[in-house]
C-alpha cells in the first residue's frame, strides 16, 4: 500500500497561498527547491483538486495538460471542463474508492499537490499518510488555509525537521502514528 503525501509549502500563519492564489512570498529558488525536486522524482501519482489545477492556468498550464509530466495525475473535480485528449485524468465520483484503488495499485507514493480544501477533506477521510511542510517565514493574513475548512483531530509523529538558510523549516509528519 502506497502513502499518500502532503508536500506543501505553508505560510506561518498556515495558508499555503495568500489572497488571489498569491504564492509570491515562498522561495522559487534554492536549496528548499532543490530538496523538493528531488522529492518529486520519488512520486508516481499526482493528486489535487479542480482549483490547484486551474492555479496552473494563471502559469501557463493549457487546460488538460499534465502538471507534472513524470507523474500520473488525477484532478478529483465532479465540474471541471477538459478536452477529451486531456494528458490528466479527472475522477468525478467515488474519490475516496479512486484514492483507495490507487494506493494500493500505484508503483510508487501519491503526491497530494493540493489543495487546501481537498488536502483537508481526505486527512479528515483518513486517507494522507505524511505530510511534508515548507513553513516559509512570512505571514499572508489570509487565503488558503493548509487543511481549508476542515479541522480534523489527527495524531502525528515529526520524523524530520530541517532548518534552511532564510528560515524555511521543512518538516515531516508520520500521520496517525
Amino acid at each position: 500500500m502506497q502513502p499518500i503525501i502532503y508536500d506543501v509549502a505553508v505560510s506561518a500563519d498556515g495558508f499555503i497561498c495568500g489572497a488571489s492564489d498569491d504564492v509570491s512570498l515562498f522561495p522559487h529558488s534554492g536549496p528548499v527547491v532543490q530538496d523538493y525536486l528531488e522529492r518529486m522524482e520519488t512520486y508516481a501519482c499526482a493528486l489535487m483538486g479542480r482549483r490547484t489545477y486551474e492555479f496552473g492556468y494563471a502559469h501557463g498550464l493549457a487546460p488538460g495538460a499534465n502538471p507534472y509530466p513524470a507523474q500520473r495525475t488525477f484532478v478529483f473535480s465532479s465540474s471541471i471542463l477538459l478536452p477529451e485528449t486531456a494528458d490528466v485524468e479527472i475522477v468525478r465520483t467515488d474519490a475516496l474508492k479512486t484514492t483507495d484503488r490507487l494506493r494500493a495499485t500505484s508503483a510508487g507514493p501519491l503526491y497530494l499537490c493540493g489543495g487546501g480544501d481537498f488536502a483537508g477533506w481526505l486527512l479528515s477521510a483518513g486517507r494522507v499518510d505524511i505530510l511534508r511542510l515548507k513553513r516559509a517565514p512570512v505571514f499572508y493574513g489570509s487565503g488558503t488555509p493548509l487543511f481549508g475548512p476542515y479541522t480534523p483531530s489527527v495524531a502525528a509523529r515529526l520524523s524530520i525537521s530541517k532548518l534552511y538558510e532564510g528560515g524555511v523549516l521543512y518538516q515531516e509528519f508520520a500521520l496517525n502514528a
